[in-house]
């Protein structure tokens, strides 16, 4: 499987030509399960879209779709951000759910995910070619996608809440992608 090939048009959005280098990097740090596994292991938190085969795959291009197009609207929010900042909101959205059933590969949600993921950033970071800065930034984000939802099973705080602008409007993309009043339509896994 190419991975790269995959978020073809995602990266394309990437305007920054090192930052597009490093998502290609961290696209094909991705477990092969994230390509073919739905968005919901249970089926009750995400669109029709976004369930089945390759259904997180689809869920993670319309929260990267959404983003796009709220990033590109300059004259309500996408003032708000610089180019760079863009790029690396892009970035955290195409890898955001990325360890979602872990490292190793389980059947359910591993709650702590967000967590995963930016720590994979951080700890290749340098790899990556990022700077601590961006590397912070994009963490920061990926930790708080889940946004209200911090508290797992047992009811203990884990992941933090999104505080920043670049932390609630990735969440805010995320959330969007999983409402299940929002029909999208794919061939191939693209949005048509």
């Amino acid at each position: 499987m190419n991975k790269i090939e995959c978020f073809k048009t995602e990266l394309n959005y990437i305007k920054d030509k090192r930052l597009k280098e490093s998502a290609k990097k961290l696209i094909n740090m991705l477990p092969d399960y994230f390509f073919t596994i739905p968005a919901s292991s249970t089926g009750k938190y995400h669109p029709k879209y976004a369930l089945g085969q390759g259904g997180l795959l689809r869920h993670t291009k319309v929260a990267v779709r959404i983003a796009h197009e709220l990033l590109n609207n300059n004259n309500s929010i996408g003032n708000d951000f610089q180019d760079i900042e863009k790029d690396i909101i892009i970035i955290s959205l195409i890898i955001h759910d990325g360890l979602k059933s872990g490292i190793t590969e389980s059947k359910y949600t591993v709650f702590e995910h967000p967590l995963l993921i930016s720590k994979l950033v951080f700890d290749n970071y340098k790899e990556l070619n990022l700077t601590l800065d961006e590397a912070k930034l994009m963490t920061s984000i990926l930790e708080s996608h889940m946004g209200e939802w911090t508290k797992n099973f047992k009811g203990k705080e884990v992941l933090p809440k999104p505080l920043t602008k670049y932390q609630k409007f990735g969440h805010m993309c995320d959330y969007l992608a999983s409402r299940k009043f929002i029909n999208v339509d794919f061939i191939n896994n693209e949005i048509i």
